[in-house]
């Protein structure tokens, strides 16, 4: 009796294991691929307590983003432009010209969303005398494929969006800015393809992968091991990478330029101790501002006048 009861106990919890695993590798093919359409699924924090049980057995809707604007609704002009060529992922994007001769800003957006929710901060650099590049990742917007992989690929598409600038728009500096998972691509650029900019913005950046997908478990109320472990596993494996070694913590050290790091005071997804380990990690010049009462959001949406200071004085000190 006691060796049933121990056969059957073994094969409960190998079922249970195979049935998490399942359940991991569903949800990470919804995170890592847009869907074809429908309703996306809500933030965490914004979620019924009905709509987080469906979530964490039905996984995310994630369509693919398209943009609903253009900068011309901003009063913005501005040349659509299109970035690569059949050897690989082609970018969609946007150049919005200031006057001649000045610096430019390349724009890289966040997780799940695309180059038109990058237009406030594009106002904000052009008042301060850039010109603007908004770039949309790969499976973003008018940009090919239909994935994405917090940062990991993308980092090849900054590199790409960087080099083409350099090349076709003459411009006396170029700065480089991403939002969260922007934000981990730029870092990654830098470290794995030698992105020389004179300067870059990071917001609301993370440190590992794997504490990011913590953070998106503790939102929905849901332990984080081994479900984070398990979800970064398949997630990696649904795109190609290893998303164990994805950390923006590490690519830090390869900085060779002005850095400054922008932070939510209240962000649950990328917490202001997990940025500060990417900050310590760079060893030349930085500076690190954090916005009060800000979560996981656009900081020049929420401190217009406090990020437009911290930028211009981030600019002025490159010269």
């Amino acid at each position: 009796m006691k060796r049933i009861i121990f056969i059957t106990a073994i094969l409960l919890l190998l079922g249970a294991f195979a049935g998490l695993n399942a359940l991991s590798r569903r949800h990470a093919r919804a995170m890592m691929r847009y869907a074809d359409g429908g309703p996306r699924t809500p933030k965490p924090e914004e979620l019924s307590g009905g709509g987080k049980l469906r979530t964490l057995f039905k996984g995310v809707n994630l369509p693919r983003p398209y943009a609903s604007v253009v900068p011309m609704n901003w009063g913005i002009e501005f040349k659509a432009l299109r970035i690569g060529d059949e050897s690989g992922p082609v970018l969609g994007a946007w150049y919005c010209p200031n006057k001649d001769g000045s610096p430019l800003a390349i724009l890289f957006h966040g997780y799940g969303a695309e180059k038109s929710s990058l237009l406030p901060e594009t106002r904000a650099f052009m008042a301060l005398g850039f010109s603007v590049l908004l770039v949309d990742f790969r499976g973003s917007g008018d940009s090919s494929e239909s994935y994405t992989s917090f940062g990991y690929h993308e980092a090849d598409d900054v590199a790409l969006a960087f080099r083409a600038a350099s090349e076709s728009l003459p411009h006396s500096q170029i700065i480089l800015y991403g939002q969260s998972m922007g934000g981990a691509a730029i870092l990654r650029a830098m470290h794995v393809h030698d992105v020389q900019p004179d300067g870059v913005i990071v917001e609301a950046v993370f440190d590992r992968m794997l504490n990011t997908v913590r953070n998106r478990f503790k939102a929905m109320g849901v332990p984080g091991f081994p479900n984070a472990e398990l979800l970064v596993f398949w997630g990696g494996r649904e795109v190609g990478f290893d998303g164990f070694a994805h950390n923006p913590e590490v690519y830090a050290r390869s900085v060779n330029c002005p850095i400054l790091f922008l932070h939510g005071e209240i962000d649950p997804r990328a917490r202001v101790e997990e940025a500060r380990r990417v900050y310590d990690a760079v060893g030349g010049r930085k500076s690190f501002v954090v916005f009060t009462g800000t979560g996981h959001e656009s900081c020049v949406s929420s401190h217009p006048e406090e990020w437009a200071v911290a930028v211009k004085d981030f600019v002025a000190g490159l010269d």
